[in-house]
């Protein structure tokens, strides 16, 4: 077998091939093969003597005194990089392991250093068992703020590295991330030209490959990886228009999106050469992907330009569109996460979004509308730029007023932001406003203290006074119970008897030392006594330094969960639940109705775990159990379910499309392409028809049929009977162990207690929406059974019959 190293020179050795036809390039080499490690030992003087000793003006490695676009330091580390490299082949026993041999050419080089004063020499092991050149064909140099682990891969083709973000010496290292790279060449390795089906199919064979391949490390690393990265070379030249790349990749990744997501993908480039004609000059493009929020794919195009003052190469935005890189180095490294990344990759480790990136999935979810709502309607004319949408975020200041405020992502000093955000939407197209209030999941995981619940009432106070519609996104642990960390280490306890701790305490206590400490923070009370021989201060209240620790968040909860319910009374207020609603973040959720639950969030008061501890044994083994939407949606507290969060924002959107926008405003009316002149064919059979069309709540209480449509192009609310015979799911309940699962036979045209519920909750929703309501009444009557009439059916008739008489 052959062993191939690579021994690179620092710049302390700048050599260079002394040869008459050296053109300027990035990087000087030699490739040398012996037959035993002795050869090369003896041969190595005759090896680096063919290397002068003044490299020539290059244009990624800057002469001194050249302007560049990094700072000082970031120079000095680039002229300090080993820019040089000789590659040595060695035939070896197949008895010798790689180790073994780097051991020996480290003494060897070593043994150097006293002979050549001055000249370095050192194994980089990340380019080892690479073949020569290919490591800068990988452009493995911008993974330098990285520490790199080369990872096993099946395919030869693919080169996964683990990288782990350079630290200060004792920091811990909290950014990991794969680099999948790899070269296309043509399928003869000679061809210098290739099609662009060539280039698509090459390309996405490579991308499922390199899937495959994280795939297999992400079960065999002990660390979590984010912001993952996928980086091609493709080596021929393909005659093309550059935006068919974009069309392409664009197709490429929606189809492999979601893999893509689960392997943590969120960046890719894609390294190219263009010709525009046949006959045309070779352009040099690269191709960049981000996709951080998971929602929505920014692509960027670039071409490599020289700095004709400075001699480098750097990126150019090829397009209108100019992106982050837009006249950096090539050779910019890949930079590590910052604080915005660590947030965003912590909520969606929750299974959320993070709170910053809603804006901008709102101003996504609204160009999605325009687009669906094209097909429907005839739109005015309205220009699809970053003023659709524009928004300020909603702040509290000194004197816990509501200030508005432009401010940087991330910049949140407590749980709960709030924007007023202006829509220049479908029925809108000259814009409304509407208020939007979210969680912050990581910060204090989105409990709710008392700044949170002002902020919150503050926010919605504006969306009631103006009218306007209030959307509150729920991803929150409920009310905050604090802890007095400033006596958490100190508290001693004085127990009834020492030895047997089961018989209980007398009381808790501070030594005179640590009542010193915290006694001017006036964060706890106590009261001094003598016991056992020692001068003890009982403790006898726990107040903490600092507020929100008690029961004033629960005084706050009350505060907020009243202005919901006031809300819900004089404005149009909606909810989404990503994640998780817990607490008083249920109740808010409860009391603002319409209601969109994404798929993997729960609406609890109590967990699982609290529960089982209260039972005494272990009857739930998930929140999903007691508020998935499996229950929720069946129970008619989630109106839809959606499969992520972007999908919750194109439903409300799409909701608030049928409302007005303030309620001093009729209904938005639009142009349909429906006319209203044509004639209607539909006519209802005698036989059990499905009525089903915009429906809300659709699985709970079946035998009525809520939701909005529209006539002619006006909104309007519409209650509809289902006609055929539904079925009732009753789930069995965990903690009963009597309880079975049952499935019960409910009758078409009759109000139940629950479809009665339906029809008079549905009333007053689409009431507080100003929409004119039409029913379908095709009722037999009430259910007249015993269960129902003793227990729900009169109170659920008055309910509905008080829904119709308030309309």
């Amino acid at each position: 077998s052959f062993l191939s190293l690579s021994i690179t020179g620092s710049n302390s050795f700048d050599v260079l091939l002394d040869t008459a036809f050296t053109p300027p390039c990035q990087r000087m080499g030699a490739m040398v093969s012996f037959r035993t490690f002795e050869d090369f030992v003896r041969n190595f003087q005759e090896v680096t003597s063919c290397f002068s000793d003044s490299p020539p003006p290059s244009p990624t490695f800057p002469e001194p005194g050249h302007a560049s676009l990094y700072d000082e330091d970031d120079n000095k580390s680039m002229r300090d990089e080993p820019i040089h490299i000789l590659n040595v082949g060695i035939k070896i026993d197949n008895g010798i392991d790689d180790e073994g041999l780097a051991v020996m050419f480290e003494e060897f080089m070593h043994s150097m250093v006293s002979e050549r004063v001055g000249e370095w020499f050192e194994e980089d092991r990340i380019y080892r068992h690479l073949e020569p050149a290919l490591a800068f064909q990988l452009e493995l140099n911008r993974m330098r703020n990285f520490d790199l682990t080369a990872m096993p891969c099946a395919n030869h083709k693919m080169h996964l590295y683990l990288g782990a973000a350079k630290v200060e010496a004792g920091t811990e290292v909290t950014d990991y991330r794969f680099f999948v790279r790899a070269i296309i060449r043509h399928s003869d390795l000679v061809t210098k030209e290739a099609s662009f089906e060539y280039l698509q199919n090459e390309g996405e064979r490579l991308l499922l490959e390199a899937m495959d391949e994280l795939e297999v490390a992400f079960n065999n690393t002990n660390v979590r990886t984010d912001c993952n990265h996928i980086f091609l070379n493709f080596v021929p030249t393909v005659i093309m228009d550059p935006s068919k790349i974009e069309e392409s990749v664009r197709s490429m990744v929606m189809r492999y999106g979601s893999r893509l997501w689960k392997l943590r993908v969120l960046q890719a480039e894609l390294k190219i050469n263009i010709r525009l004609t046949p006959t045309g000059k070779a352009i040099p493009i690269r191709l960049f992907l981000t996709n951080e929020s998971g929602y929505y794919l920014d692509i960027s195009l670039y071409k490599e330009v020289t700095n004709s003052r400075t001699g480098q190469i750097m990126f150019q935005a090829y397009g209108d569109k100019q992106g982050p890189l837009h006249g950096m180095l090539i050779n910019t490294p890949y930079v590590t996460k910052d604080l915005l990344q660590s947030k965003r990759f912590q909520a969606q480790s929750l299974g959320t979004t993070y709170v910053y990136d809603f804006p901008e999935m709102f101003r996504q979810a609204l160009l999605k509308l325009w687009t669906s709502m094209e097909i429907q309607a005839h739109l005015p004319e309205c220009s699809l730029s970053t003023e659709i949408l524009t928004y300020t975020e909603l702040v509290l200041d000194s004197q816990g007023q509501l200030v508005q405020m432009n401010r940087l992502p991330g910049g949140n000093e407590i749980g709960m932001v709030a924007w007023k955000m202006h829509l220049k939407s479908p029925e809108y197209p000259k814009g409304r406003d509407i208020v939007v209030i979210s969680n912050d999941i990581t910060h204090r995981i989105g409990s709710f203290g008392p700044q949170e619940d002002i902020l919150f009432l503050r926010a919605s106070e504006l969306a009631r006074s103006k009218g306007i519609p209030r959307i509150y996104i729920a991803a929150n642990s409920g009310a905050r119970i604090g802890l007095a960390e400033e006596i958490r280490h100190m508290f001693h306890v004085a127990w009834e008897d020492s030895t047997d701790p089961y018989k209980g305490f007398k009381y808790l206590y501070l030594t005179p030392q640590d009542y010193k400490k915290v006694s001017a923070l006036n964060s706890v009370h106590c009261e001094h006594v003598e016991d056992k021989g020692e001068s003890r201060y009982k403790i006898t209240d726990i107040i903490g330094k600092e507020d929100g620790l008690g029961v004033e968040n629960l005084r706050g909860s009350g505060m907020i969960a009243g202005e919901s319910s006031l809300a819900y009374e004089e404005t149009i207020t909606m909810n989404l639940v990503t994640c998780r609603a817990i607490g008083i973040g249920a109740y808010l959720v409860r009391l603002g109705q319409r209601t969109i639950q994404v798929e993997n969030s729960h609406i609890i008061l109590t967990g699982a775990g609290a529960l089982n501890k209260v039972l005494g044994r272990e009857v739930y083994t998930s929140n999903n159990q007691l508020g998935g939407i499996q229950i929720m949606h069946n129970n008619g507290v989630t109106h839809a379910t959606v499969f992520d969060d972007f999908e919750g924002v194109v439903i409300i959107l799409q909701w608030l499309s049928y409302m007005p926008k303030d309620t001093a405003s009729l209904v938005p009316i639009l142009n349909p392409k429906d006319s209203i002149d044509r004639t209607v064919e539909f006519v209802p059979t005698k036989a059990p028809y499905d009525p089903r069309w915009m429906l809300i709540m659709q699985p709970w209480a079946q035998t009525v049929v809520v939701g909005r449509a529209r006539l002619g192009g006006i909104p309007v609310g519409v209650v509809a009977v289902e006609t055929r015979t539904v079925e009732l799911s009753i789930p069995a309940d965990p903690a009963n162990l009597d309880s079975e699962a049952k499935i019960i036979q409910q009758a078409g045209q009759v109000w139940f207690p629950d479809s009665a519920f339906k029809t008079s909750q549905a009333i007053k929703d689409l009431n507080r929406e100003g929409l004119p309501l039409m029913v379908f009444a095709n009722w037999r009557g009430f259910s007249g059974g015993m269960k129902e009439v003793g227990f729900w059916s009169p109170k659920a008739r008055w309910r509905s019959s008080s829904g119709r008489r308030t309309w």
